[in-house]
């Protein structure tokens, strides 16, 4: 696999902030655990064309500075129900590219958690480790 992005110190803060909004588990992670849901989130963007990691780090600037315009804050100095509310508006946003934005970071934040071999069973996700292996073998009969 090729080498994992590095998530800027920014990009992290502005993760692990609106990770226990989306994952309210995630609230209660170790440092391991957010260290290793980091490196998900990054190898999982390596996979991702330049433009869309370029893409993926302007919307999550956005997502964090947004919030400036109305409470004089960045997302991750704000408290956890005006978190909520800016979080909510950037879902529901009647433009797509928007709401699309929202659920890309949305999506690998919760690969992030749940894609770990300890959270994943909490909701009995249970992976294939081959891939779309079991799909093809399927398909095949």
């Amino acid at each position: 696999m090729a080498q994992s992005p590095s998530l800027t110190s920014g990009e992290r803060a502005i993760l692990l902030t609106i990770a226990p909004r989306i994952v309210p588990a995630s609230a209660a992670m170790s440092p391991a655990t957010g260290e290793t849901m980091m490196q998900l989130i990054g190898e999982t963007l390596v996979s991702r064309t330049p433009a869309m990691r370029r893409q993926w780090r302007v919307f999550l600037a956005v997502l964090r500075w947004a919030p400036f315009f109305r409470y004089l804050r960045p997302l991750e100095r704000l408290d956890g129900l005006r978190q909520d509310a800016v979080l909510r508006w950037f879902q529901d946003h009647r433009l797509q590219v928007i709401r699309g934005g929202f659920w890309g970071v949305r999506t690998l934040v919760l690969l992030g958690y749940y894609g770990q071999p300890g959270t994943g069973s909490s909701i009995a996700y249970t992976p294939s480790l081959d891939g779309n292996g079991v799909l093809r073998a399927r398909a095949r009969r």
